[in-house]
């Protein structure tokens, strides 16, 4: 009896340090989310237009999105994405990208990706938990440079506008074909339990602890207030439970 008492405080012990674990790797993704924000508004004349990112409903980050394959090239990565809300940016929710695009590929890298959510259109395709880039939200190779030209037509259509950046070269990118949906391990790591994409975008979930660098980092080049964080979890027994099985 006394084995079996001390295997079963064991096993909690390392199911809760296993569940710890697994959180901290979703924030140390919304820092290094964060980072590459910093690092790519801070290159002069080679960032996101003031005027773009200013103009977002959403900004999503995917550090180190992996790309590569011979002949039919792949893609997969981890990102976090935060939208506007009427109380500042929205608590980070975790999305990943899965996909590929067609064409003479050899080899592999490694590229950070910003998607950027330009209209109302492309916010309900996101809050859908899950759509296809070029299928169901129009998507094209955002402008670079401190300044939009005004002959691009990045506001008039493009729901989501693109970005990539690898070996320290920054640029628009097509991801036509990739699919974007909820990271459902990834959500129940970072709040404790299962939370639907809607709930979480449109502000009726408090930031929970680690949030704060994407969130500052969004309220420093896009302007809004971030929401304050929280470090308690979402409660056991609220309307999410059943939107987000």
């Amino acid at each position: 009896m006394k084995k079996l008492l001390v295997f079963v405080v064991l096993a909690s012990f390392s199911s809760a340090a296993w569940a710890a674990g697994d959180r901290d790797k979703v924030v140390d993704r919304v820092q290094s989310a964060a980072t590459v924000l910093d690092e790519i508004m801070a290159a002069p004349d080679k960032g996101i237009p003031e005027e773009v990112i200013g103009s977002a409903k959403c900004i999503g980050v995917v550090p180190s999105l992996l790309k590569g394959g011979f002949i039919v090239g792949a893609a997969y990565g981890k990102g976090l994405v935060t939208c506007r809300t009427e109380q500042g940016w929205s608590a980070p929710a975790c999305f990943r990208v899965e996909g590929g695009s067609f064409g003479l590929q050899i080899g592999g890298q490694a590229v950070d990706v910003v998607m950027l959510v330009m209209n109302d259109h492309g916010m309900r395709n996101l809050l859908s938990s899950k759509f296809k880039i070029g299928a169901d939200a129009s998507a094209a190779a955002g402008p670079v440079g401190r300044h939009a030209e005004a002959a691009t037509d990045w506001k008039m259509r493009a729901q989501l506008l693109t970005y990539s950046r690898a070996r320290g070269l920054f640029a628009g990118i097509s991801l036509n074909g990739a699919v974007v949906r909820q990271d459902k391990d990834d959500t129940r790591d970072f709040y404790g339990r299962m939370v639907s994409f809607r709930s979480i975008l449109t502000g009726k979930v408090a930031p929970p602890a680690g949030s704060e660098p994407l969130l500052n980092a969004a309220a420093k080049y896009a302007g809004t207030t971030p929401v304050k964080t929280s470090a308690t979890e979402v409660k056991p027994g609220s309307t999410d439970t059943a939107q987000a099985k």
